[in-house]
C-alpha cells in the first residue's frame, strides 16, 4: 500500500510518519515547506497547498490510504473538504482524519466547527474512514516549559473540571494501526488518556517529579488572550480563548467505554501523564544543563 500524510511536519503527523516509516511503508508527506527541519529523514516529501486544485488533482494519484491533520486556520474546513474530494476522485481506499474529542459538544468553537464539517463530508464518502477524536495533548506542555522551569508555574488554562489528556504517541500509534488495517471500516474513536487532569492536578504531578512546588496559575481569559496575541495571530488567540473557556466550564472527560475501546485498538493501556512528565522533566533538565 502507498500512504500519504497531510500535515506530516506537525506534532501528530511527524509521529504517524515515524510509525509508518518503521514499518517500511511506502510513504509520502505533503508539506507547504518540504525543506523544514521537521520533515522526517528518509521519507519522500512533496510541496503543496490544499487550496490548489492542481495539487488536489495530483497528490492522491496512486495513493491507497491517507492520514490528515489540518493546521488550525481560517481555511481549515475548505482545505479538508478539498482533500476529501481529491481522495475520492483518485479512488483512495481509506482516510484517517484527526479531529477533536467530543467536538460535537462545542461546535461554536471556530476550529471545532471546521472539523465537524470535514467529519460530515468524510462520513458521506465511499471511502473506509476513521475519525480520530483526540483530547488535549500531553506534549502541549512544551509551550509552558519556561514557566515550569523558571517560574515554578503551570499556566495552560485548562481549568478545574479536567480533561482526559492524551499522549501524541498513542494518537499516532492508533492512526498507524487504522491506516494499515486489512479490513474496511467506518468508525469514530476517541483518543484519550487514562485519567482526568485538572490544572491543579497537572501542577501536582509536575511538583512530584521536579521535587519542588509547581503552582497552577489561571489568569483571567481576557488577559490570557491579550498575551497570546503577541505570539499567535489575533483570530487564533480568540479561537483558543473560546476553547479554553469551554474546558473551564465543561471539561473534556472520556467515558469508561471510550478508554476501553482505545485499549482494545492499541493492545495496551493509554500512556499515563505521569510517565510523560518524567520523560519531559529529564529531557528539559538535561537541555538546561547543556545550555548553561
Amino acid at each position: 500500500m502507498k500512504y500519504l500524510i497531510i500535515g506530516g511536519t506537525g506534532l501528530v503527523g511527524q509521529h504517524v510518519a515515524r510509525q509508518l516509516r518503521d514499518k517500511n511503508a511506502d510513504l509520502t508527506i505533503l508539506s507547504r515547506n518540504p525543506e523544514s527541519k521537521k520533515v522526517l529523514s528518509g521519507v519522500k516529501t512533496i510541496k503543496g497547498d490544499l487550496q490548489s486544485p492542481k495539487v488536489i488533482r495530483r497528490i492522491f494519484n496512486g495513493i491507497d490510504a491517507v492520514f490528515m491533520a489540518n493546521t488550525v486556520s481560517p481555511t481549515e474546513c475548505q482545505e479538508g473538504l478539498m482533500a476529501i474530494n481529491g481522495a475520492m476522485e483518485a479512488n483512495v481506499d481509506r482516510f484517517v482524519y484527526l479531529s477533536v474529542h467530543h467536538v460535537d459538544e462545542a461546535p461554536y468553537i471556530p476550529h471545532f466547527g471546521s472539523k465537524l464539517g470535514i467529519e460530515e463530508a468524510l462520513k458521506s464518502s465511499q471511502m473506509s474512514y476513521a475519525i480520530i477524536r483526540a483530547n488535549n495533548f500531553y506534549q502541549n506542555d512544551e509551550w509552558y516549559r519556561d514557566g515550569l522551569m523558571q517560574k515554578n508555574t503551570y499556566t495552560q488554562p485548562i481549568g478545574s473540571i479536567g480533561l482526559s489528556r492524551v499522549d501524541v504517541r498513542d494518537v499516532a500509534e492508533a492512526s498507524a494501526i487504522l491506516l494499515t488495517w486489512e479490513a474496511s471500516f467506518k468508525r469514530i474513536i476517541s483518543l484519550v488518556g487514562p485519567e482526568v487532569l485538572s490544572g491543579e492536578r497537572t501542577a501536582q504531578i509536575w511538583s512530584r517529579v521536579f521535587g519542588r512546588m509547581i503552582s497552577y496559575v489561571q489568569e483571567p481569559m481576557a488577559k490570557w488572550e491579550q498575551k497570546a496575541r503577541k505570539m499567535i495571530p489575533d483570530w487564533m488567540a480568540y479561537d483558543f480563548r473560546v476553547m479554553y473557556e469551554f474546558f473551564q466550564e465543561e471539561g473534556l472527560k472520556a467515558t469508561h467505554k471510550e478508554i476501553k475501546e482505545l485499549e482494545r485498538l492499541l493492545g495496551h493501556s493509554p500512556r499515563s501523564y505521569h510517565d510523560y512528565v518524567k520523560e519531559a522533566a529529564k529531557q528539559w533538565t538535561k537541555m538546561a544543563a547543556s545550555a548553561s
